[in-house]
């Protein structure tokens, strides 16, 4: 299954444009909020977990943060994502995995992820990405999917949805403490409406 999925995923960004695909954002307002919000210095390492080729990181490098990595299933959506950054790409460590398979030598100060961890829906998947949540997260995670009020699929792919205490449970899970949750509607570059569940979690003492 595993690499069927890669297979799917390397199939949509080498034949899809960002306007013809669901998840895209011009400006990923809600994450760049949240990450405000938490006013981590400048060095603090985040990485942005299937970040394909979204925006988030232009943001971040903008704003002058300096331990970036984002990992995503497709080599071809990170190709992407490096020609759009041009010589800026080289400031940002960049992993091609799938997230179950992600084994970090180090952790992180920010866990960023807006719609990887909806796409685990088996309880073993769930378990496996709480894990790897646990061990790589020192400081906070910002996780975002669709909501009860969203699709049920994504990408043609089964997703789980969330309401605020199943997203609560989980992350307590990964002894993260909640600080807040947000349900915010994505406009597609179709014109759709999704609805996402975001939370912000702080790592328990």
């Amino acid at each position: 299954m595993e690499n069927n999925l890669k297979d799917h995923w390397e199939h949509i960004y080498t034949t899809k444009q960002p306007h013809e695909v669901s998840w895209t954002q011009e400006t990923p307002t809600t994450s760049i909020g949240l990450i405000e919000e938490l006013n981590l210095s400048k060095d603090a390492s985040i990485i942005d977990v299937g970040g394909g080729d979204s925006h988030l990181v232009d943001y971040l490098l903008k704003e002058g943060y300096t331990n970036l990595t984002v990992l995503d299933i497709s080599a071809a959506a990170i190709e992407r994502a490096k020609e759009r950054l041009q010589s800026d790409a080289n400031k940002v460590k960049w992993v091609v995995s799938d997230i179950l398979d992600f084994s970090p030598d180090t952790t992180y100060t920010l866990w960023h992820d807006r719609a990887s961890f909806h796409f685990q829906i088996t309880e073993d998947a769930i378990n496996q990405y709480l894990s790897i949540l646990k061990k790589a997260t020192e400081g906070y995670a910002i996780v975002g999917g669709f909501s009860t009020e969203g699709p049920e699929k994504c990408s043609a792919l089964d997703i789980k949805q969330y309401n605020e205490e199943a997203l609560q449970q989980c992350m307590a899970n990964a002894e993260l403490e909640t600080m807040k949750t947000l349900r915010v509607d994505h406009i597609t570059p179709m014109g759709g409406i999704q609805n996402f569940l975001f939370g912000v979690f702080q790592k328990q003492a």
